[in-house]
């Protein structure tokens, strides 16, 4: 009898496991543990958006009225990621949110409103989400800063109906809009004041509070290096559609210093898109493009040979989206991240994995199926710098989250997006949720990132590039987890537990 042991040959190839015609999700997949020769430190998670255009780390906020406004655009470029700023509001409107946020240098944003000294401020609302209201000459951004009022001195006026020009402190000490937290804290320090005002072209474009620079301070040190241009400013997207409008809508962000554009739809493989691909590589040849939404090495192909710059991958795998219940097609995201993956790295296009992220685990298996980064919805909203304002639901403090293909975020414009803005019935492809409070993405993005290095050190890879190699290599192997196995890979048995990673 013959006791010679059989060659080892563990697991599967990503390219067995995705041809057996299952549809996978990250949950179905788990990855085999390979050999570890480097410290979890130093995993480089560098990486590029699209051809041109590199991220000191693969995360992207996702284009949703819920989750990427100004806030968020500059806490992501200071984090060494970049949000998309969503579509669904006037053109204009985005272009300033896209000013706000490339007119920072520091992660603290709070979008002070202004009013002229005659102006009368009766409700709080007039301070919108920030703690000031700031007095020019001409109650515009435009104007000469004559003063500021602080909500708080407001609160204790007695008489609401005094005009703010009769009780508004003088300005305060002037800092350069680039000008970084140990400055301005120094700043303060020296004057003994509490607030000071970041200036740009002579025009003060936000006002930074103690209590913001304490806390940002208190939070993990910033990731990465911030993702910043040539001009020394963050880097922010922007999401536009297809219709003629649009391309109103992208010379307004053009002017503005947009950095890449997203050409946001569910179904990115149409006419509609790859013309619109065209008109921007052919009319702003110096600015990127990604395309999408795809999840076949088909739709792929067709985004490519049009000019995109990056693909976005993902079709009915968002917490909130209901594409494949509603119109029956999509693909698990899994699937699809590794299916377009291998067409697209043919062509030097990088690819994002949009949608499905609920865990650090699974930015480790999106980013190891071949998606050079993961965007991000229900992950980042909730958070501190997601839009909205939080209110207590059941005893937990949230906030709003909804589906761009929901019939509330359709009202707004987003119908567009499924191609279903001139159709008489509005078929709903989304949903309006809640997600709890996640505090700053400035406290938990450092802890994600550092999981997912770990996660990436247990599959032998010491870098994106170096987890793709593997994968094509076949050195990578995967199996498919039963019902049981998804079970005991969780938290299972216990009476009650607290669910805290960091």
């Amino acid at each position: 009898m013959d006791f010679t042991p059989p060659p080892i040959e563990d697991g599967f190839t990503a390219e067995k496991l995705f041809t057996q015609g299952f549809s996978y999700t990250y949950d179905d997949v788990i990855f085999l543990p390979h050999y570890i020769d480097f410290p979890a430190d130093a995993v480089d998670l560098s990486t590029r958006l699209t051809r041109r255009l590199p991220l000191a780390v693969p995360l992207v906020a996702s284009p949703m009225d819920t989750v990427s406004e100004s806030a968020m655009a500059a806490a992501m470029a200071s984090l060494g990621g970049i949000a998309v700023l969503h579509s669904n509001l006037p053109a204009a409107a985005q272009a300033a949110l896209l000013r706000a946020a490339k007119s920072r240098r520091v992660p603290i944003l709070s979008d002070p409103p202004f009013a002229a000294p005659s102006a009368v401020v009766e409700h709080a609302d007039d301070f919108g989400d920030s703690p000031f209201l700031l007095v020019t000459d001409t109650g515009t951004s435009a104007g000469r800063l004559l003063g500021y009022v602080a909500k708080r001195e407001w609160r204790n006026q007695n008489d609401k109906g005094l005009k703010v020009g009769d009780y508004m402190a003088p300005p305060p000490r002037r800092a350069q809009w680039n000008a970084d937290l140990v400055k301005i804290s120094g700043m303060m320090e020296s004057e003994k004041s509490g607030v000071v005002a970041l200036e740009r072209d002579g025009g003060v474009v936000d006002f930074v509070a103690r209590e913001d620079v304490e806390r940002v301070r208190g939070y993990p040190k910033l990731a990465a290096a911030a993702t910043v241009g040539a001009d020394g400013e963050f880097m922010v997207g922007a999401a536009i559609g297809t219709r003629e409008e649009d391309k109103e809508r992208l010379e307004h962000l053009v002017k503005g210093g947009v950095n890449v554009v997203v050409l946001d739809s569910s179904q990115g493989n149409s006419i509609y898109q790859l013309d619109m691909i065209k008109y921007v590589k052919r009319v702003y040849p110096d600015l990127d493009v990604i395309g999408g939404n795809v999840v076949t090495m088909y739709q792929a192909e067709n985004l490519i040979q049009a000019g995109v710059d990056g693909l976005r991958v993902g079709m009915g795998s968002g917490s909130i989206c209901t594409t494949q219940e509603v119109c029956a097609v999509g693909r698990g995201q899994a699937t699809a991240v590794y299916k377009v993956s291998s067409i697209a790295y043919k062509n030097g296009v990088p690819v994002i994995a949009d949608g499905g992220i609920s865990n650090s685990g699974h930015i480790v298996k999106a980013l190891s199926l071949g998606a050079s980064t993961v965007m991000m919805g229900s992950f980042l909203a909730g958070s501190l710098e997601a839009p909205g304002a939080y209110v207590y639901q059941n005893g937990q403090r949230v906030k709003k989250y909804r589906g761009m293909g929901s019939l509330e975020a359709m009202t707004k414009g987003s119908d567009a997006r499924y191609l279903g803005d001139t159709a008489k019935l509005k078929i709903a492809q989304g949903v309006v949720g809640a997600v709890k409070d996640k505090g700053s993405v400035l406290n938990f993005i450092p802890y994600t990132l550092q999981a997912v290095r770990q996660g990436f050190q247990d599959i032998g890879a010491s870098s994106l590039q170096s987890a793709h190699d593997l994968l094509r290599s076949r050195v990578i192997r995967l199996e498919v987890r039963s019902g049981a196995a998804q079970v005991e890979g969780g938290v299972h048995g216990l009476v009650s537990y607290e669910k805290k990673y960091y």
